[in-house]
């Protein structure tokens, strides 16, 4: 009888353990212990979070595997779950309800795996969560109110990511900092010790992380630093040097200073400008010339000190054109400063200077008459790129002013730039707006055939008012430059009026449609313009310029030289 016993015993028994086998996940073992039971994936092949892992485990460990996001509710059904091991996989998202069921939930581990981020309030769902691991990952931005459903923890590690300013009101909001406070710092019954990990991250040590400097040095039990030597990865005079060690400064606004403010030179002499720039933390300098940013110039910036940066802009072989004022501008995230100094250029005593009798005089003329050949070279949905060619004798010493505005504004925007640069661009225009825009040499007026005028579209983005846009296009394609969205072009060297053009090309095309094409005879199409639109490709009119010249050489002795711009409608 006794042996009979045994025997059912022993296959009750088998027959338990055949069935715990059989429920664990393939690749993977499951251990039951008193009445815990544990499953555990080592360098597993999963994808995606396993979906049926069986309802009693209560740890679960992962790692080694190739799934890169943590869905909602992935571990909905584990009521029991207490502990959760996913360290090294590939972790780079988790849903805000990725802890949605998991009440029970004490210990989660995510070690290794590459978060840049982490949604905070996900840890509502886990009240009782005890241990979190966050170490080796990418994390760079913790919140303000980052730890507030954290009430909890006894251990949190963020060692070993990116973290560079935080706030000490991060730790001054967590509800388990507060209660320590309150009870005058002594020792909680349900956490004896909170043991805080945040060495090893790329901690930028300027004025902005002071709150945080002071709250570290004011830390002692129950909350204790795992490693307390936080060392600065930044800025490059603070590098290396530890906490303790650090004598930071409340931050301030930018105060910017200039060695002199009004300044005397003759034409052709070199000048350096200079300006000092001094705010906490460091902050971003430029120039500008008439509210515009400089362009060509050499710009250089040198570290005085801690909290002072030294500008300088050098302006090389001064011209006449170069008078004006220029401003010094820095910036931090308080606020901004400036400085402005007046550059007077004079004549060298107020005559040409001298040449050999051997070298020919150029005329004085020969840099105000340059030919500037200007182009659309680029086309955006909401801009244009503009390029333009000169043939100069000094290039590298000759700069170029863009005149641009509305058509019916007297006033034009102008942009000057420096030497060996040919293009512009103009973006965020105006729907169903008349524009002109020109190049002239340095600070001239714009002459004929320097200037283009376009106009934008109605400014409807659909596909159909686009493509009906793009077909007024192609009916003036003789003599319209292709912009985008509705935007048509003529330059101001046309030497007849564009309506007339455009009246004389739909006769031909009439005629064309009226007679039978040819085999093989190329015909453009709406689809190869709209195309050639949307690549931001212009097609080149310089061969059909030259023939349309000579063709109307007769017709341009009988006209006015006061070419104005001439306009589609």
């Amino acid at each position: 009888m006794d042996t009979l016993r045994y025997l059912i015993v022993l296959g009750l028994v088998i027959i338990q353990a055949f069935q715990t086998y059989s429920q664990c996940l393939r690749g993977c073992s499951c251990v039951s212990d008193r009445q815990e039971r544990s499953l555990t994936c080592m360098e597993g092949t999963f994808q995606l979070i396993p979906e049926n892992i069986p309802e009693d485990i209560t740890k679960i460990r992962i790692e080694k595997s190739y799934f890169t996001e943590i869905p909602r509710g992935a571990f909905l059904s584990l009521t029991a779950l207490e502990s959760l091991w996913l360290n090294f996989n590939d972790i780079t998202v988790m849903n805000v309800n990725f802890l949605e069921g998991m009440g029970n939930l004490t210990e989660l581990r995510l070690q290794g795996n590459k978060l840049r981020s982490v949604p905070w309030t996900a840890f509502k769902a886990t009240r009782a969560l005890k241990i979190l691991d966050l170490k080796h990952n990418f994390l760079d931005v913790l919140p303000e109110h980052a730890f507030k459903f954290l009430s909890s923890l006894t251990f949190l590690d963020l060692s070993f990511n990116k973290l560079t300013i935080i706030s000490r009101d991060v730790f001054i909001n967590w509800p388990l900092y507060q209660s320590v406070q309150r009870n005058g710092g002594q020792e909680l019954g349900f956490t004896p010790n909170i043991v805080l990990a945040l060495h090893d991250n790329t901690w930028l040590c300027d004025c902005r992380l002071k709150g945080f400097v002071e709250f570290i040095r004011s830390l002692s039990p129950p909350i204790i630093l795992m490693n307390s030597y936080l060392k600065c990865a930044g800025p490059d005079l603070k590098a290396g040097q530890f906490f303790h060690e650090l004598e930071l400064i409340t931050c301030m606004k930018p105060v910017v200073t200039g060695l002199t403010t009004n300044i005397s030179m003759h034409v052709e002499g070199n000048i350096t400008l200079h300006c000092l720039a001094k705010a906490r933390p460091h902050p971003a300098v430029w120039w500008t010339y008439g509210l515009k940013l400089i362009r060509g110039f050499h710009e250089s910036q040198e570290r005085v000190n801690e909290d002072t940066i030294s500008a300088h802009l050098e302006i090389p072989s001064l011209h006449l054109a170069d008078r004006g004022i220029y401003t010094c501008i820095a910036n931090n995230f308080i606020g901004n400063s400036s400085v402005s100094i007046f550059l007077d250029v004079r004549p060298p005593d107020g005559s040409l200077p001298a040449r050999s009798a051997l070298s020919p005089m150029p005329a004085a003329s020969s840099e105000e008459n340059v030919y500037i050949e200007i182009r659309i070279a680029r086309q955006t949905v909401y801009g244009i790129t503009i390029e333009w060619y000169a043939v100069l004798e000094r290039p590298a010493e000759t700069w170029f002013t863009v005149h641009f505005g509305q058509t019916d504004s007297a006033k034009k925007e102008l942009i000057y730039i420096g030497p060996g640069i040919n293009s512009y661009t103009v973006s965020d225009l105006m729907p169903a707006t008349k524009y002109d825009i020109c190049v002239t040499l340095k600070n001239k007026a714009p002459l004929v055939g320097q200037c283009i005028l376009f106009m934008t579209g109605s400014g409807i983005s659909e596909l159909e008012q686009r493509e009906k846009l793009i077909h007024i296009v192609v009916i003036v394609f003789a003599m319209v430059l292709a912009v985008p969205a509705g935007m048509y072009a003529c330059t101001t060297d046309t030497k007849f009026n564009c309506l007339e053009r455009v009246l004389d090309f739909c006769k031909n095309k009439r005629w064309e449609s009226a007679s039978p094409r040819k085999a093989g005879e190329r015909q453009d199409t709406f689809d190869s313009l709209q195309a050639a639109s949307d690549e931001g490709l212009i097609k080149d009119f310089h061969e059909e310029k030259i023939v349309r010249r000579r063709s109307d050489d007769q017709l341009q002795k009988s006209k006015s030289n006061n070419i104005k711009h001439t306009e589609v409608y």
